[in-house]
């Protein structure tokens, strides 16, 4: 075409060399990019319950997990996927979970969002104490 420049090699390789880059940015900032199970599809032992404190919370990264006990003792778990862009959550400062992908923070103690991008709190799950060990997930079935 008359008038249109054509591209020099060394802009078509830029071009070529700068293609997967980009789409890997583009895939961690999907919706999904996160690759770890939302949360135990079975009973799942996290260890003694004497780990944690009364009014602290413990974050179990290969399980997905935070569990948190209140001021009366009572053991509360989330799920620690992120609900912004389902990235597994791998840093807790006290009793707030920050999440590494786009910095959404959760509020351990009740799963509620404390920073965005996020905007809905993480999943609650079902936690147990039975026989001095904390048990995340879905009770067993007979």
């Amino acid at each position: 075409m008359p008038g249109r420049p054509t591209p020099t090699r060394r802009t078509v390789l830029r071009g070529a060399a700068l293609t997967p880059v980009a789409g890997l940015g583009l895939a961690a900032c999907s919706p999904g990019g996160g690759t770890a199970e939302a949360e135990p599809s079975a009973p799942v032992d996290l260890g003694a319950e004497s780990e944690v404190a009364q009014g602290s919370a413990k974050l179990y990264r290969e399980h997905n997990v935070v569990v948190s006990r209140d001021a009366n003792g009572t053991l509360k778990a989330y799920s620690t996927i992120c609900t912004h862009a389902l990235c597994p959550i791998n840093k807790l400062e006290g009793t707030k979970l920050v999440c590494p992908c786009h910095g959404s923070e959760f509020d351990a103690t009740n799963g509620e969002v404390l920073h965005e991008p996020a905007s809905a709190p993480l999943k609650e799950l079902p936690v147990r104490a039975e026989g001095g060990r904390i048990v995340a997930g879905p009770a067993p079935t007979v």
